[in-house]
């Protein structure tokens, strides 16, 4: 469990993956970044979202029936696993053989000499963020790196409100004051706020970065001034 404890947790958004279609662009760029810290010493905890994948079939779903919010996050699920095994795949020569679903039976991870270890989504109620705090407490990682497609947490939507206040820095209780405290499938917060009450719980520190400047998550992985905004208490 030691060993594990120095990855660095990744929360990989969907929409930097999956936007419209899969960015194999981003993906191999996002590779080849990845493989240079890990030939530098760095070990990874990926944890991938859904994107558009997930919101198409929750979607479709709606549009021939009427669903759940179980339904919903289940087909969200099974898209983060399918984005999971992408993952996996593409990082094939450095990665475990397996995925985790599950972040709370670990045992393929313990001992895992692979510096790559790739998880999926778990179960309904929550996000993909949640599973990547539940890592990181039960691998004793105490920070997240949480790629989305923003530069800052927001005090409102930028891309509707062009006097939007950007974070730099903000405590737990200023930020889950921002996003509340009830999980909807679907829903587009910069974290998860189920997961965020955990974060805080654990008094872990978030990192929102926009995971498409990667130079910039470059930056922030060897400890370099970078553009974003720290969550921490």
């Amino acid at each position: 469990m030691s060993a594990l404890s120095t990855r660095i947790v990744i929360s990989l958004g969907g929409s930097l993956l999956v936007p419209d279609t899969i960015d194999t662009d981003f993906v191999k760029a996002f590779k080849k970044l990845i493989v240079s810290e890990v030939k530098a010493g760095k070990q990874f905890i990926l944890i991938t979202g859904g994107g558009k994948t997930a919101r198409r079939y929750i979607e479709a779903a709606g549009n021939v029936s009427r669903i759940t919010d179980d339904d919903k996050d289940w087909l969200g699920i099974h898209a983060t696993r399918m984005n999971a095994h992408f993952i996996r795949t593409v990082f094939r020569a450095h990665a475990h053989p397996r995925i985790n679903t599950n972040p709370h039976d670990l045992e393929d991870f313990y001992g895992a000499k692979e510096p790559i270890l790739v998880a999926g989504g778990w179960r309904p109620g929550h996000s993909t963020d949640f599973d990547a705090v539940l890592l990181g407490k039960y691998l004793g990682a105490k920070k997240i790196i949480n790629l989305s497609n923003i530069d800052y947490v927001y005090d409102r939507d930028p891309r509707q409100f062009s006097e939007a206040k950007p974070f730099k820095n903000m405590s737990w209780k200023e930020f889950r004051k921002l996003v509340g405290d009830d999980w909807d499938p679907g829903m587009n917060a910069p974290f998860d706020p189920i997961a965020a009450r955990l974060a805080q719980e654990e008094n872990m520190e978030v990192i929102i970065l926009n995971g498409q400047n990667l130079v910039n998550l470059s930056h922030s992985l060897s400890g370099k001034p970078f553009v974003g905004t720290v969550i921490k208490d």
